[in-house]
């Protein structure tokens, strides 16, 4: 009876694979390398910038999450005179949440802001942080205010993660973050500065461990010297810090939560730094419990087939130049695909995906379109399994903006999702017939869908016409 009852589940889980799209397959897809490992950056890395550049800085580096600080950064450069912060207009605060999820960014934390003992005046920085989907407050309040802010971080389900600034701030020490933690909620816990504790002369994977358990976030830094309060930011691993240490110690607590990336130095021209700081995160993260999530290209193209120059990589932006498509070496069957890309006025391209020939890839591949606008069919709009089904809803942004794949093939299903909707579930047993649609009508294919190839490579087409792409993840099955 047992051994029956397993066989149908076994048989149940089937279906859902090879069915209908389940549900993470409906929705854009968190590829960080580590599960329950959020890297982001702090904004104030970008403090020379506004708000909306830092946003843009930030998915540049392919990462999804978002701090903010207050008081101080200006919005935009169209509205220089406005300053993010929860003192904001409502309708600038909507404005700020379509930027973001634009940008495929999430407002994670908020902070170092100030929550005195004053009800009344935190409840306007709760209510702000509840309207803009943050999760933590990064703050350095009074000790006389706790009892307060632990009844409102459990009303408004929100943390304080209590940060530290060098010595001598208020909580330098771990000591005294443990001591104001006590007796209080897990949504009472620290946001810790490992830069900050080695400037102040603390060791930070000693002070890791003595606050494991109330560890909420991490502005993550690496220094350049120990024990020196002027001692400025450096690229991850190179530094006093020994970051390799502090992430096999937070792996070690079994932490999930946020590190936000405050890289203060080089404040005009840092992101290749922190671009190798990104890298070396990864790098070690991957290590210790990796998600499955990896690029699609390497830096250097070096797992590609592409004609020499046809294609350019640099700083996470691959462009092409002309001269052909360019290719993975490796082949791929089931896996999810996750990226973005840009167009401009009627430029053409397209995602190639399990291409059996890449010599003969439009009748041995299978393409997710690409395209400003459509070549007149609606099987050729941008999202459409090209010449074969249309995208349930045309999800395109305007040329020039960027847009969102992610791709997702599981045995028949091909699943795509475009700028946060679900525009294709395809099942590729129900193309039965050479240059036939379901639906009847023609298709330009010598080979039934049901029959190609469930494995081979994926490649990004070279229409002869501009198109950018970025954050190319893939996750195999």
């Amino acid at each position: 009876m047992k051994k029956t009852i397993l066989t149908v589940i076994v048989l149940l889980s089937m279906c859902v694979s090879v069915g209908k799209c389940v549900e993470a397959e409906m929705q854009h897809s968190n590829t960080d390398v580590y599960d329950g490992w959020r890297l982001g950056t702090q904004a104030w890395t970008f403090n020379r910038f506004t708000l909306y550049e830092a946003i843009d800085k930030t998915a540049s580096l392919e990462l999804n999450w978002f701090e903010a600080y207050p008081h101080g950064q200006k919005l935009s450069k169209d509205e220089p005179d406005v300053i993010f912060g929860h003192e904001m207009p409502v309708e600038l605060r909507e404005q700020v949440k379509r930027k973001l999820s634009e940008a495929g960014l999430k407002l994670v934390n908020y902070g170092v802001v100030g929550l005195p003992n004053d009800e009344a005046q935190c409840r306007k920085v709760f209510d702000f942080a509840k309207e803009m989907g943050i999760e933590t407050l990064v703050s350095e309040p009074p000790a006389e205010a706790f009892d307060m802010l632990d009844r409102l971080c459990q009303e408004y389900e929100i943390n304080i993660a209590i940060h530290n600034h060098p010595k001598p701030s208020h909580y330098w020490d771990p000591d005294m973050v443990l001591e104001v933690c006590k007796g209080r909620s897990q949504r009472i816990g620290a946001c810790a500065d490992t830069g900050h504790w080695a400037r102040s002369g603390i060791n930070p994977v000693e002070a890791l461990k003595k606050l494991e358990g109330r560890i909420i976030s991490l502005h993550l830094k690496d220094i350049n010297e120990f024990g020196n309060p002027k001692a400025h930011d450096v690229i991850w691993g190179k530094g006093v810090c020994d970051v390799k240490a502090m992430l096999e110690e937070l792996h070690r607590q079994n932490f999930k939560g946020v590190f936000s990336i405050e890289y203060e130095h080089n404040w005009e021209k840092s992101l290749p730094e922190i671009r190798k700081c990104v890298r070396y995160f990864n790098k070690v993260a991957r290590k210790l419990k990796g998600a499955g999530w990896r690029d699609l290209f390497a830096s250097d193209l070096s797992n590609c087939i592409y004609k020499p120059g046809s294609w350019v990589i640099k700083d996470g932006l691959l462009s092409r130049k002309g001269k052909g498509n360019i290719w993975t070496k490796e082949t791929f069957g089931d896996f999810i695909l996750d990226l973005e890309f840009k167009v401009d006025e009627g430029s053409n391209s397209g995602v190639f995906i399990r291409t059996g020939n890449i010599d003969d890839f439009v009748q041995t591949g299978i393409e997710v379109q690409i395209h400003d606008t459509t070549d007149g069919s609606p099987r050729g709009a941008c999202g459409a399994i090209y010449d074969c089904l249309a995208p349930t809803k045309n999800m395109a942004k305007k040329a020039g903006q960027w847009n969102h794949y992610t791709i997702t093939c599981r045995a028949n299903k091909i699943c795509v999702v475009f700028n946060g909707e679900q525009i294709v579930d395809m099942d590729l047993d129900l193309w039965t017939e050479a240059h036939k649609n379901p639906d009847g009508t023609a298709n330009k294919f010598h080979t039934a869908y049901k029959d190609m190839p469930r494995v081979g490579h994926i490649g990004l087409q070279d229409h002869g016409d501009p198109v950018w792409f970025r954050n190319i993840k893939i996750k195999p099955l």
